[in-house]
Protein backbone atom coordinates (compact mmCIF):
# COMPACT_ATOMS: atom_id res chain seq x y z
CA UNK A 1 0.00 0.00 0.00
CA UNK A 2 1.80 3.43 -1.10
CA UNK A 3 -1.17 5.54 0.30
CA UNK A 4 -3.21 5.91 3.58
CA UNK A 5 -6.74 4.56 3.69
CA UNK A 6 -9.11 7.31 3.89
CA UNK A 7 -7.17 10.64 2.62
CA UNK A 8 -5.13 8.98 0.50
CA UNK A 9 -2.11 10.61 1.70
CA UNK A 10 1.18 9.08 0.14
CA UNK A 11 3.62 6.95 2.48
CA UNK A 12 7.11 7.50 2.49
CA UNK A 13 8.80 4.33 1.38
CA UNK A 14 12.55 2.97 2.94
CA UNK A 15 14.11 2.71 -0.73
CA UNK A 16 12.65 6.16 -1.93
CA UNK A 17 14.76 8.74 -3.53
CA UNK A 18 14.05 12.13 -2.73
CA UNK A 19 11.75 11.55 0.24
CA UNK A 20 10.71 14.88 0.96
CA UNK A 21 8.62 15.69 -2.16
CA UNK A 22 6.58 13.02 -0.42
CA UNK A 23 6.50 14.08 2.58
CA UNK A 24 5.89 17.80 1.12
CA UNK A 25 2.67 15.86 -0.68
CA UNK A 26 1.18 14.52 2.42
CA UNK A 27 1.27 18.14 4.08
CA UNK A 28 -0.52 19.90 1.47
CA UNK A 29 -3.09 16.98 1.82
CA UNK A 30 -3.28 18.13 5.48
CA UNK A 31 -3.39 21.69 4.77
CA UNK A 32 -6.38 21.58 2.28
CA UNK A 33 -8.38 19.37 4.40
CA UNK A 34 -7.82 20.03 7.90
CA UNK A 35 -10.27 23.04 9.71
CA UNK A 36 -11.90 22.64 6.40
CA UNK A 37 -13.42 25.81 5.19
CA UNK A 38 -13.98 26.84 1.82
CA UNK A 39 -14.46 30.23 0.25
CA UNK A 40 -17.48 29.39 -1.77
CA UNK A 41 -19.22 26.77 -3.96
CA UNK A 42 -20.61 29.53 -6.45
CA UNK A 43 -17.75 28.98 -8.89
CA UNK A 44 -17.60 26.41 -11.88
CA UNK A 45 -14.68 27.35 -12.85
CA UNK A 46 -10.91 28.33 -11.19
CA UNK A 47 -10.92 32.27 -10.35
CA UNK A 48 -8.23 34.22 -11.81
CA UNK A 49 -7.29 35.97 -8.50
CA UNK A 50 -7.08 32.97 -6.39
CA UNK A 51 -4.68 33.11 -3.24
CA UNK A 52 -2.19 30.62 -2.18
CA UNK A 53 -4.39 28.46 0.12
CA UNK A 54 -7.35 29.38 -1.32
CA UNK A 55 -10.23 26.71 -1.26
CA UNK A 56 -13.62 26.32 -3.30
CA UNK A 57 -16.15 23.15 -3.56
CA UNK A 58 -16.67 22.69 -7.03
CA UNK A 59 -20.38 22.83 -8.05
CA UNK A 60 -21.97 20.65 -11.29
CA UNK A 61 -20.92 22.10 -14.76
CA UNK A 62 -17.48 23.07 -13.79
CA UNK A 63 -15.35 23.93 -16.94
CA UNK A 64 -11.90 24.64 -17.64
CA UNK A 65 -9.22 24.00 -15.14
CA UNK A 66 -11.93 22.29 -12.99
CA UNK A 67 -13.41 20.57 -15.47
CA UNK A 68 -14.68 17.07 -14.13
CA UNK A 69 -14.01 18.05 -11.08
CA UNK A 70 -17.56 18.42 -10.23
CA UNK A 71 -18.35 17.85 -6.15
CA UNK A 72 -14.55 17.80 -5.75
CA UNK A 73 -12.64 19.65 -2.89
CA UNK A 74 -9.99 22.39 -5.11
CA UNK A 75 -6.98 23.77 -3.43
CA UNK A 76 -4.63 26.33 -5.11
CA UNK A 77 -1.55 25.52 -4.07
CA UNK A 78 2.44 26.31 -4.81
CA UNK A 79 0.87 28.39 -8.01
CA UNK A 80 -1.95 25.32 -9.00
CA UNK A 81 -5.05 23.37 -8.67
CA UNK A 82 -5.12 20.50 -6.49
CA UNK A 83 -8.48 18.24 -5.91
CA UNK A 84 -9.87 16.41 -3.41
CA UNK A 85 -12.87 13.54 -3.44
CA UNK A 86 -14.92 13.96 -0.42
CA UNK A 87 -15.77 11.01 1.65
CA UNK A 88 -18.34 10.36 3.90
CA UNK A 89 -18.58 12.22 7.14
CA UNK A 90 -16.63 15.36 6.53
CA UNK A 91 -17.66 18.61 7.71
CA UNK A 92 -16.77 22.02 5.65
CA UNK A 93 -17.21 25.55 6.57
CA UNK A 94 -18.52 27.68 3.45
CA UNK A 95 -17.36 31.37 4.28
CA UNK A 96 -19.64 33.48 1.69
CA UNK A 97 -22.87 31.46 3.28
CA UNK A 98 -21.24 31.32 7.06
CA UNK A 99 -22.46 27.67 7.41
CA UNK A 100 -21.40 24.03 7.94
CA UNK A 101 -22.05 21.16 5.65
CA UNK A 102 -21.44 17.47 5.89
CA UNK A 103 -21.22 15.09 3.19
CA UNK A 104 -23.00 12.13 3.21
CA UNK A 105 -21.37 9.83 0.55
CA UNK A 106 -23.36 11.72 -2.33
CA UNK A 107 -23.86 15.13 -1.26
CA UNK A 108 -23.32 17.78 0.74
CA UNK A 109 -26.24 18.76 2.97
CA UNK A 110 -26.72 21.99 5.57
CA UNK A 111 -25.38 20.63 8.64
CA UNK A 112 -27.37 22.22 11.10
CA UNK A 113 -30.68 22.98 8.60
CA UNK A 114 -32.56 21.17 7.91
CA UNK A 115 -31.80 18.21 10.89
CA UNK A 116 -34.00 15.11 11.31
CA UNK A 117 -34.65 15.70 15.20
CA UNK A 118 -33.21 18.58 17.34
CA UNK A 119 -33.45 18.01 21.22
CA UNK A 120 -32.47 20.82 24.25
CA UNK A 121 -31.33 18.94 26.79
CA UNK A 122 -33.51 15.99 26.17
CA UNK A 123 -33.76 13.16 23.65
CA UNK A 124 -35.97 14.49 20.43
CA UNK A 125 -37.72 10.97 18.80
CA UNK A 126 -39.19 10.70 15.47
CA UNK A 127 -42.33 11.27 16.67
CA UNK A 128 -41.15 14.70 18.74
CA UNK A 129 -38.55 15.90 16.32
CA UNK A 130 -38.04 18.74 18.70
CA UNK A 131 -37.98 18.33 21.97
CA UNK A 132 -36.61 20.89 24.53
CA UNK A 133 -36.20 20.27 28.56
CA UNK A 134 -36.34 23.86 30.48
CA UNK A 135 -37.83 26.08 32.72
CA UNK A 136 -39.30 28.22 29.72
CA UNK A 137 -38.89 29.06 26.08
CA UNK A 138 -38.42 32.32 24.95
CA UNK A 139 -39.92 33.22 21.50
CA UNK A 140 -39.05 37.13 20.45
CA UNK A 141 -39.52 39.71 17.94
CA UNK A 142 -36.61 40.53 15.48
CA UNK A 143 -37.78 44.35 15.02
CA UNK A 144 -41.39 43.76 14.36
CA UNK A 145 -43.97 40.90 15.27
CA UNK A 146 -43.93 37.27 15.79
CA UNK A 147 -45.88 34.40 15.36
CA UNK A 148 -46.04 31.13 15.83
CA UNK A 149 -47.84 29.06 13.51
CA UNK A 150 -49.49 25.49 14.07
CA UNK A 151 -50.23 23.78 10.44
CA UNK A 152 -52.67 20.78 10.09
CA UNK A 153 -52.58 18.66 7.21
CA UNK A 154 -56.20 17.97 6.61
CA UNK A 155 -59.43 18.87 8.66
CA UNK A 156 -60.09 16.18 10.38
CA UNK A 157 -56.12 16.49 11.43
CA UNK A 158 -55.89 18.04 14.81
CA UNK A 159 -53.48 21.61 15.76
CA UNK A 160 -53.38 22.68 19.16
CA UNK A 161 -51.88 23.58 21.74
CA UNK A 162 -52.14 20.68 24.66
CA UNK A 163 -51.55 21.46 28.36
CA UNK A 164 -50.25 18.42 30.47
CA UNK A 165 -49.49 17.17 33.95
CA UNK A 166 -47.52 14.32 34.29
CA UNK A 167 -47.88 13.73 30.50
CA UNK A 168 -51.85 13.21 31.15
CA UNK A 169 -53.74 15.87 29.23
CA UNK A 170 -56.37 18.47 30.90
CA UNK A 171 -56.73 21.03 28.85
CA UNK A 172 -56.69 21.43 25.10
CA UNK A 173 -56.93 24.33 22.67
CA UNK A 174 -56.89 24.75 18.83
CA UNK A 175 -58.58 23.40 15.69
CA UNK A 176 -59.19 19.42 16.75
CA UNK A 177 -60.98 17.13 14.23
CA UNK A 178 -62.17 20.22 12.49
CA UNK A 179 -61.24 23.72 11.60
CA UNK A 180 -63.72 25.50 14.14
CA UNK A 181 -61.82 27.27 17.19
CA UNK A 182 -62.64 25.44 20.37
CA UNK A 183 -61.45 24.73 24.31
CA UNK A 184 -61.44 21.52 25.83
CA UNK A 185 -61.00 20.28 28.85
CA UNK A 186 -60.58 16.80 30.98
CA UNK A 187 -61.04 15.59 34.20
CA UNK A 188 -58.78 12.84 36.23
CA UNK A 189 -60.52 10.16 34.41
CA UNK A 190 -59.47 11.02 31.07
CA UNK A 191 -63.30 12.40 30.16
CA UNK A 192 -62.87 15.47 27.93
CA UNK A 193 -65.27 18.26 27.41
CA UNK A 194 -65.94 21.06 25.19
CA UNK A 195 -65.82 24.23 27.38
CA UNK A 196 -65.86 27.16 24.36
CA UNK A 197 -66.22 26.77 20.57
CA UNK A 198 -66.40 29.55 17.79
CA UNK A 199 -67.63 29.28 14.53
CA UNK A 200 -64.96 30.12 11.86
CA UNK A 201 -67.91 31.49 9.62
CA UNK A 202 -70.04 33.60 11.69
CA UNK A 203 -67.41 34.16 14.94
CA UNK A 204 -70.39 33.44 16.91
CA UNK A 205 -69.14 31.50 20.65
CA UNK A 206 -70.82 28.81 22.39
CA UNK A 207 -70.25 27.46 25.96
CA UNK A 208 -70.53 24.21 26.45
CA UNK A 209 -71.20 21.90 23.70
CA UNK A 210 -73.94 23.26 21.50
CA UNK A 211 -72.92 25.20 18.33
CA UNK A 212 -73.66 29.07 18.53
CA UNK A 213 -76.37 30.14 16.93
CA UNK A 214 -75.93 33.64 18.09
CA UNK A 215 -73.38 35.51 18.76
CA UNK A 216 -73.03 34.26 22.67
CA UNK A 217 -75.14 31.01 22.76
CA UNK A 218 -74.97 29.41 26.41
CA UNK A 219 -75.95 26.05 26.86
CA UNK A 220 -77.55 25.97 30.44
CA UNK A 221 -77.79 28.61 32.95
CA UNK A 222 -76.08 32.23 32.94
CA UNK A 223 -74.89 33.51 36.93
CA UNK A 224 -74.20 37.20 36.75
CA UNK A 225 -72.78 39.13 39.59
CA UNK A 226 -75.37 39.40 42.37
CA UNK A 227 -75.65 42.59 44.45
CA UNK A 228 -77.54 44.07 47.39
CA UNK A 229 -79.45 48.02 46.75
CA UNK A 230 -76.51 50.42 48.27
CA UNK A 231 -73.57 48.09 46.88
CA UNK A 232 -74.35 48.22 42.78
CA UNK A 233 -71.36 48.88 40.62
CA UNK A 234 -70.93 51.77 39.20
CA UNK A 235 -73.64 52.12 36.10
CA UNK A 236 -71.48 53.91 33.98
CA UNK A 237 -68.39 51.93 34.21
CA UNK A 238 -69.61 49.11 33.91
CA UNK A 239 -71.10 49.92 30.43
CA UNK A 240 -74.36 50.04 28.79
CA UNK A 241 -76.00 47.04 27.67
CA UNK A 242 -74.29 45.69 31.61
CA UNK A 243 -76.73 43.14 33.33
CA UNK A 244 -76.81 41.90 37.03
CA UNK A 245 -78.67 40.33 39.92
CA UNK A 246 -80.11 42.61 42.27
CA UNK A 247 -81.30 41.14 45.82
CA UNK A 248 -84.44 42.24 46.93
CA UNK A 249 -85.02 40.71 50.13
CA UNK A 250 -86.05 37.03 49.77
CA UNK A 251 -85.73 37.76 46.24
CA UNK A 252 -84.47 39.54 43.15
CA UNK A 253 -84.05 40.94 39.80
CA UNK A 254 -82.18 41.64 36.65
CA UNK A 255 -81.08 44.87 35.84
CA UNK A 256 -79.12 46.35 32.94
CA UNK A 257 -77.26 49.51 32.40
CA UNK A 258 -78.34 52.46 29.91
CA UNK A 259 -74.39 53.62 30.27
CA UNK A 260 -75.64 56.03 33.27
CA UNK A 261 -78.02 54.09 35.69
CA UNK A 262 -78.96 50.82 36.68
CA UNK A 263 -82.90 49.73 35.33
CA UNK A 264 -85.03 46.89 36.13
CA UNK A 265 -85.12 44.75 33.02
CA UNK A 266 -89.28 44.08 33.93
CA UNK A 267 -90.08 47.54 33.55
CA UNK A 268 -87.10 50.00 32.48
CA UNK A 269 -87.59 51.96 35.97
CA UNK A 270 -84.70 53.32 37.68
CA UNK A 271 -83.20 50.96 40.33
CA UNK A 272 -83.66 52.59 43.44
CA UNK A 273 -79.85 53.47 45.10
Amino acid sequence: METTPNLKMPYILPSQAQKHVTHNEALRYLDALLHLSVLSRQYSSAPVTAQEGDRYLIPAGAADLWSGQDGNLAAFMDGEWFFFVPLRGWIMHIADENALFIFNGSQWQALLNPQPMVGVNTEADTYNRLAVASDAVLLTHSGAGHQLKINKNLSENTASLLFQSSWTGYAEMGIAGENNFSIKVADDSGQWRQALRIDRASGNIAIGSVWPTAPLHVEGPIRTGNYESGTLPDAAQSGAGAVIFIRTGQSGKLAFSDGQQWLWVDGNQPVAP
